[in-house]
């Protein structure tokens, strides 16, 4: 009976021992889980201080390793003085930069062509950000399940826009001034020509800053439309990054330069101390006078394409104030998270 009862203690000892055991190696392995998810979170936040100023992305952060630009670029809004940056400065900042040349110069796509434009810009991997530019209206990339590139453009005053594409006609600039264009000879001036009536001249020329912002719908062409008009700006605030004007140009660059450093970074002091910031002008450039203004004026293709002008100042003056210094500088950032629970 005594060794019985001897048995049965050894037994429960043993099994005692066996659970203390268990209990012990449960808890050292949910301790090392605990130190290993320790190690990583804290290389996670080490991460994020080289990117992050008390929480918030630093401007050259992106969720995207190799973001997309699309400077969908108006003709004669100083364009190729600003494109003319971006060449300059893509071997230094590594990025690319690709022409999107359309056939006979139209500013907009078939639908199959803007189906393989869209697939293409948002699903080529060019190892590096890239920055595409040419004459085409807006095109919404999610229609066809595409991401959406950055955008971002320039505009003019609209009759200062048109009164210099005339002259371009007829007389070039200093970009090429060799090449013969296809007014070369006409000696009529702007004001002669709106006199007479041409139809070079037709205030309904005017209208191409509106429906490069409108995009690719039939009525956006439709000289006067207010629906594009109401389109364009639509489009402008909601799908655009940045639009700036050709008059600040300097401005312009300035923000980009404070907003996207890994495009634009020494972008400022290349526009000012170097030849890009008059990179093409016109050979000869007569102002029109009060009374052709005045007739333009009168039209309503004008008054919204002047209104649109209008519209996109207001919107980057605000952008300006908010971002650069007086020297143009960029503000750095001007928020921070606190007050962060649990710790």
């Amino acid at each position: 009976m005594a060794m019985r009862t001897c048995n049965i203690s050894a037994r429960s000892v043993f099994l005692f021992n066996i659970i203390t055991v268990l209990v012990l190696v449960t808890y050292l392995v949910d301790l090392e889980k605990k130190i290993a998810n320790a190690k990583v979170s804290s290389q996670h936040n080490s991460d994020l201080l080289n990117t992050q100023v008390n929480g918030a992305l630093l401007p050259s952060s992106f969720p995207s390793q190799n973001p997309t630009l699309f400077y969908n670029r108006v003709p004669k809004t100083g364009s190729t003085s600003f494109v003319g940056l971006a060449y300059d400065l893509c071997s230094r900042n590594k990025f690319k930069v690709l022409h999107v040349n359309v056939s006979k110069n139209a500013h907009t796509m078939s639908l199959n062509d803007q189906l393989r434009f869209a697939r293409n810009l948002s699903s080529w991997d060019l190892k590096q950000p890239s920055f595409y530019h040419g004459h085409i209206a807006y095109l919404d990339f999610t229609k066809f399940g595409s991401t959406a590139p950055i955008f971002i453009n320039l505009i003019r005053q609209p009759l200062d826009r048109m009164v210099s594409y005339y002259y371009f006609l007829r007389y070039g600039d200093d970009f090429r001034p060799h090449l013969i264009r296809r007014k070369q000879g006409n000696k009529t001036s702007f004001d002669d020509c709106v006199k007479e009536g041409q139809t070079e001249c037709d205030p309904n020329n005017l209208w191409l800053q509106v429906p490069f912002f409108c995009g690719h719908h039939a009525d956006c062409w439709v000289p006067g439309s207010s629906w594009a008009f109401e389109q364009a700006k639509n489009n402008l605030i909601k799908n655009y990054l940045l639009v700036g004007v050709t008059e600040q140009m300097e401005e312009f660059v300035a923000v980009l330069e404070a907003t996207l450093p890994n495009f634009f970074k020494g972008s400022l002091k290349l526009y000012r101390q170097g030849s890009k910031s008059h990179l093409r002008k016109t050979n000869l450039k007569i102002p029109p006078k009060a009374e052709t203004i005045e007739r333009f004026r009168n039209s309503t293709v004008w008054q919204l394409e002047n209104e649109f002008y209008e519209f996109a100042l207001r919107q980057f003056e605000f952008v300006k104030s908010r971002t650069l210094n007086p020297d143009l500088s960029g503000k750095g950032q001007q928020f921070f998270y606190e007050k962060i629970r649990p710790k």
